[in-house]
């Protein structure tokens, strides 16, 4: 699977690449095939072995022999063209927040600058000054964001976005007079790692709501319009606000929500029926549908409501058209919560307390997970006191290592593969031990490493029957939604885990990521109580 993401990445390096040199069609073109092929849920290769590269979505014949020459030699003989028309510095423009390919090429062409050091040094030289189209805010804008660059341009883990949109959330709810609040984009698609926060307010005082938000502890304004508010956090997290009327909140939820692909495509539906959807309203002619909700816009295309987190146009249309969209896991589908590690410091009250959290929100069973031998046995003791929920002790064991002997027989092992290679599929072999799973399979989503990592566990546990681990944490800790759904598919089974003492936040983020992957109860084995 790794050689998906090079492919990707090589695709999604020529658009850019066109979009400097000032092409208008193509670089469209090369970022939806380059985002199809990052989600695939087999190896490319094997699709290019079948003749069956035109199946995916944004490849034609150009596009198709430039993956099969990428396949065949590692390398593109376009890519190699492209790069060197353009100044590798101008590259790293397009991806500073606020700038983007059109004026990066301005920067490039007009004023000579060609990298983010030389345009720091044009600002502070005042060369932007008189340009058309580049007044003092837009300026002070781009400085602010040269300034930020190293947070603003990284992508992030889903758990860290979770906590800034879960503060600016409670504080609009406490503070704002708000009716309705959603944070939408990729953070509720529940993509891997998330670039910045997008929130949907509906109000009737705008500026007060805006007053609140740029009053945000450690909140410095970017802009501020009537409609629209950019602030930058103390952690370098861009959030937009944007307040709406309630007639337009389906409308906009659905547009800021996406997918892009997701969104070109219910576009086309549209039209096809004589209608046109924009972030406000569904329109035929002159006369305005219902639009306050998402299912008011899927509605209007003869559509259920489609899950935000499958919005991805990978199938999800298709699958809606034909009534074969499946019932995604649910939070409360969620019997059995496990791998809650439990430090020594937690006494029997903060365990108690854990066990009533996990009763009311209906959990028939926990599992923790000491860290010595000496806490195992205590929280044992403490353990066959407890009925509802059960509660059960276990371990985790670097993969490859024995069981410790410090239960007589732990209810199970978290087998974790955190700093080991995964063997080779040809020589599967389950660990000896209890019941268990693989956990821990580490690997950052966003390099060619952590989805390489992560493909080669698969591989592995799919030929050994092992269960892996869904967490809060995908592609870091956990399995990432691609290679989830791939695992799945192949009959995988999947525990859901939190990989701490149980937070709501956590649970549903982890329960989001097999959402996205199209994971349903039946592939779920603690959705049934287990062990």
């Amino acid at each position: 699977m790794s050689e998906n993401l090079e492919v990707a990445r090589a695709l999604r390096e020529i658009a850019d690449l066109l979009d400097l040199l000032g092409e208008r069609f193509k670089p469209a073109a090369y970022q939806r095939a380059s985002r199809s092929i990052e989600s695939l849920t087999e190896d490319i290769a094997e699709v290019a072995k079948r003749d069956q590269l035109r199946a995916v979505p944004g490849v034609g014949e150009a596009i198709e022999e430039k993956v099969r020459e990428f396949l065949r030699t590692g390398s593109i003989d376009y890519l190699v063209k492209l790069r060197a028309e353009v100044p590798p510095g101008v590259l790293e423009l397009v991806h500073i927040p606020g700038v983007g390919p059109k004026t990066a090429r301005r920067f490039w062409t007009d004023l000579g600058v060609q990298n983010p050091a030389e345009l720091r040094a044009a600002i502070d030289a005042g060369r932007l000054v008189g340009m058309t189209g580049f007044g003092p805010v837009k300026i002070a804008k781009i400085h602010a964001a040269l300034d930020q660059a190293t947070m603003a341009g990284l992508r992030r883990p889903l758990l860290e976005a979770a906590r800034v949109a879960e503060r600016i959330v409670s504080a609009l709810r406490e503070r704002a007079p708000v009716d309705q609040v959603e944070v939408a984009g990729s953070f509720r698609r529940r993509r891997e790692t998330v670039g910045d926060l997008d929130i949907l307010v509906t109000s009737a005082e705008p500026e007060k709501v805006f007053d609140v938000f740029e009053s945000l502890e450690g909140a410095t304004v970017a802009l501020r319009g009537p409609t629209k508010e950019t602030i930058r956090t103390s952690e370098g997290w861009q959030v937009d606000l944007r307040v709406v009327a309630a007639e337009s909140f389906g409308a906009a939820l659905q547009y800021f929500t996406g997918s892009k692909d997701h969104n070109v495509a219910t576009r086309s539906l549209a039209r096809d029926r004589g209608l046109k959807i924009n972030e406000y309203a569904v329109m035929r002619g002159e006369e305005r549908l219902p639009s306050a909700t998402e299912a008011d816009i899927y509605r209007s295309l003869d559509l259920p409501w489609i899950p935000p987190e499958i919005r991805e146009a990978q199938g999800e249309i298709e699958a809606a058209r034909s009534g074969r969209l499946p019932a995604l896991l649910e939070p409360s589908d969620l019997l059995g919560e496990f791998h809650l590690h439990v430090a020594p410091s937690v006494d029997d009250a903060a365990l108690a307390q854990l066990a009533g959290a996990a009763h009311r929100a209906g959990l028939r069973s926990i599992g923790l997970v000491p860290e010595s031998d000496a806490e195992a046995a205590r929280l044992g003791a403490w353990a066959v006191k407890r009925t509802s929920p059960r509660v059960l002790v276990g371990r985790e064991v670097k993969f490859g290592d024995p069981v410790p002997n410090s239960l007589a027989l732990p209810a199970f092992v978290v087998w974790s593969a955190a700093g080991v290679e995964p063997p080779r599929p040809e020589r599967a072999a389950r660990p000896h031990g209890p019941t268990g799973w693989l956990g821990h399979l580490g690997g950052d989503p966003e390099t060619a490493a952590g989805p390489r990592r992560i493909a080669a566990w698969v591989d592995w546990a799919t030929a050994t029957k092992m269960p892996l681990e869904v967490t809060s944490g995908p592609g870091y800790d956990g399995l990432d939604s691609v290679s989830l759904r791939r695992f799945t598919e192949a009959n995988g089974r999947v525990v859901v885990s939190e990989l701490g003492l149980g937070t709501e936040r956590t649970r549903a983020l982890a329960v989001g990521t097999a959402r996205r992957a199209w994971v349903t109860k039946a592939s779920v084995l603690n959705a049934a109580g287990w062990p």
